[in-house]
């Protein structure tokens, strides 16, 4: 399997603290090692940066890790390979124009009997069930919405229910945006935090490194963390269940069938301090 991991933010806010965990798992921590990608958002435009190399020994990961690129959106992905080669028309994350928007999406599963989803213009460039995923829910947007939608919160409800679809061909967890608006769909394992004024201090799992988020931002900020596992142990996450997809747009949980997320605090690892009884 791979590891997902996303950001939505009110501010643009950079996501170094958490790809720095995420990287250890590309190949140190984790198994993670046939590629990594991940794509910022920037207005209208984006950045992608992918190495089809372990992210752990990754010089262009290093790059990312030190280099401040502040968004509102975030997509990111380490590959542990399962459909297609490892090279770099198969890393994650995907990106396509619809509606004159750029789309991003990211997958961590493996899904059967694929072969029968039809992209019509959106063709995949590589081999992977991923990216034909991608391309065929592209495809029913295109169909379901003929002229540019209005309501976005209902075109990612519509994106929901064709997720419903895929998950019995499979395991499908994903992490999709428009540079807005930040969808998770889960099948198994996905968690979310979102960190808010009074902000405190946080730990990562995979690396020795701790970060004060009071020193980092201002009272109005609002930031949620999406990934396939918590990266940090001294904060609460909140597990998704199976079928449940949450829709946040700039920083907060703004849709879903998620109203169950609430109730689920879970902390993934035994804290090195007291964990509060509300994520930050």
């Amino acid at each position: 399997m791979c590891e997902l991991l996303g950001m939505s933010a009110n501010v643009p806010t950079d996501i170094c603290f958490s790809f720095t965990g995420l990287i250890q798992r590309g190949g140190n921590t984790g198994p993670h090692r046939d590629g990594w990608g991940i794509t910022f958002y920037e207005g209208k435009g984006f950045r992608t940066f992918k190495d089809p190399q372990p992210s752990c020994d990754s010089k262009i990961a290093e790059l990312v890790q030190s280099y401040p690129i502040k968004s509102r959106a975030v997509v990111s992905h380490i590959r542990q390979a399962n459909r297609g080669s490892v090279n770099l028309e198969n890393t994650h994350p995907f990106t396509r124009e619809l509606w004159g928007r750029y789309w991003t999406f990211a997958h961590n599963g493996q899904l059967s009997d694929y072969d029968d989803l039809v992209s019509g213009r959106f063709r995949p460039v590589g081999e992977t069930d991923s990216e034909l995923t991608f391309c065929w829910l592209l495809k029913q947007l295109e169909e379901r919405y003929p002229e540019p939608p209005q309501d976005m919160v209902g075109v990612f409800r519509f994106i929901a229910k064709c997720c419903d679809k895929l998950k019995e061909k499979g395991v499908f967890n994903m992490l999709l945006s428009d540079g807005e608006y930040v969808m998770t769909y889960c099948t198994n394992h996905l968690y979310w935090i979102t960190r808010r004024a009074p902000f405190g201090k946080a730990s990562l799992i995979d690396e020795d490194v701790t970060i004060n988020f009071l020193e980092e931002t201002t009272p109005n900020d609002v930031v949620t963390v999406v990934a396939t596992q918590p990266l940090t142990d001294n904060e609460v996450w909140h597990r998704m269940k199976p079928s449940e997809y949450g829709i946040f747009h700039f920083g907060e949980l703004i849709d879903g069938n998620a109203h169950r997320l609430e109730d689920i605090a879970f902390a993934e690892a035994k804290p090195k301090s007291q964990a509060p009884t509300e994520p930050l």
